[in-house]
């Protein structure tokens, strides 16, 4: 599989927990920005890697899924499994 993308995460992001808070284009630079001030909490983040186990079969621990707290962290994680699955 290839890398898990920023544009693939924010797409599942806005299919699984709607678009982002007023006022933060998810398509500019959001890789180090928190969820949280993206107006993600852990629950759209553990959907959105539902997802994830679902179309891709990589699983991520709820826990992991948690302390992902910024894009960049979250994507570290899934492209750090997936290549682990190959």
């Amino acid at each position: 599989m290839s890398e898990f993308t920023l544009l693939e995460l924010t797409a599942r992001l806005r299919e699984c927990a709607g678009d982002a808070e007023e006022g933060v284009d998810l398509d500019g630079d959001v890789l180090d920005t928190p969820f949280i001030e993206l107006g993600y909490d852990s629950l759209a983040l553990l959907q959105v890697t539902g997802v994830i186990k679902r179309e891709l079969g990589i699983e991520l621990s709820d826990d992991a899924v948690v302390e992902a707290e910024t894009p960049r962290l979250l994507l570290d994680m899934i492209n750090a499994s997936s290549t682990l699955a190959a």
